[in-house]
């Protein structure tokens, strides 16, 4: 087994970016930044910078590099203030629909879903949700008043991201297409789709991940404009966003033009490849319908 690198002083991290060919063009401003990102984050924004044999292109800077990191420090607060009003809806009409169909507690019987839900696994996760929240006052309330029996619309307060798209993805399919044309005008196979597109950015954005040059694992269906260059890029999961996102007026307002903001500021270090952006994204990207 290889042995664990031993740790290097910031000193030392500044000379093993220097002898892979990065320049430094101030040396305290480095070691400032250093001190306070990571240097394993950071050595991550240098990929699409890297030959072959590790050494970085000619005129790859770390003024270069911490700039792209701050564009996607940006990009990722940005894209999660509109997951979260995503997840807010999603909770609110999945609530809504289920406790009107089955009941406050239907989603405890297993017969309310379809042949692939997987009941035990389903609630095991529910439990851990109330007892990982057991101090936040409705969860107190309804294990003390209730005796730990909770609605619908209360229980998916506690639901992430990935259990809303788990609860959809395991309704009968009358429910899911009811639900898709709806709340998207689409249809399950693409809901779904976009679902686990926003599950897995939200993830990425909650625990501070990497946007820039990355390869996501899901794509989304049937969204017009995306091709393989930009499908499984930050492009195709923003494209995602914007099919999920409950307000087209306030996308273009609050999302869309903040997009075009911070891409405009840091147009002279940013590689649209890099983030799967085509040379039409800006007509894609902006809704066009005031509905919805």
């Amino acid at each position: 087994m290889p042995q664990i690198k031993p740790p290097i002083t910031y000193e030392q991290q500044i000379e093993k970016l220097r002898s892979r060919g990065c320049l430094i063009e101030d040396v305290s401003f480095c070691a400032e930044i250093l001190s306070q990102i990571n240097y394993y984050r950071l050595s991550a924004y240098f990929l699409p910078f890297k030959k072959p044999n590790g050494d970085y292109h000619s005129g790859t800077s770390f003024n270069k590099i911490y700039k792209i990191y701050e564009f996607d420090r940006n990009m990722r607060n940005l894209l999660f203030t509109a997951i979260e009003e995503i997840e807010i809806y999603l909770r609110a009409k999945l609530s809504y629909f289920h406790a009107h169909k089955y009941g406050a507690t239907g989603y405890l019987n297993k017969d309310n879903y379809n042949t692939k839900h997987q009941h035990e696994i389903f609630q095991n996760l529910i439990n851990s949700e109330i007892k990982n929240n057991n101090k936040v006052l409705f969860v107190q309330h309804h294990i003390n008043k209730y005796s730990g029996q909770f609605p619908v619309w209360v229980v998916t307060e506690l639901f992430t991201f990935g259990m809303l798209s788990y609860f959809y993805s395991d309704l009968p399919m009358q429910d899911q297409k009811q639900l898709a044309r709806d709340m998207f005008s689409t249809i399950p196979k693409n809901l779904s789709s976009w679902l686990r597109c926003c599950t897995d950015l939200r993830n990425i954005c909650a625990h501070y991940g990497r946007l820039y040059f990355r390869i996501f694992s899901a794509v989304p269906a049937y969204i017009s404009g995306l091709d393989v260059n930009s499908e499984r890029r930050l492009f195709g999961a923003i494209m995602a966003l914007k099919a999920l996102y409950p307000d087209n007026i306030k996308w273009n307002n609050n999302i869309y033009s903040v997009i075009c903001n911070i891409l405009s500021s840091y147009s002279s270090v940013i590689n649209l490849q890099h983030i799967g952006f085509p040379f039409d994204w800006k007509s894609l990207l902006k809704n066009e319908s005031n509905a919805k």
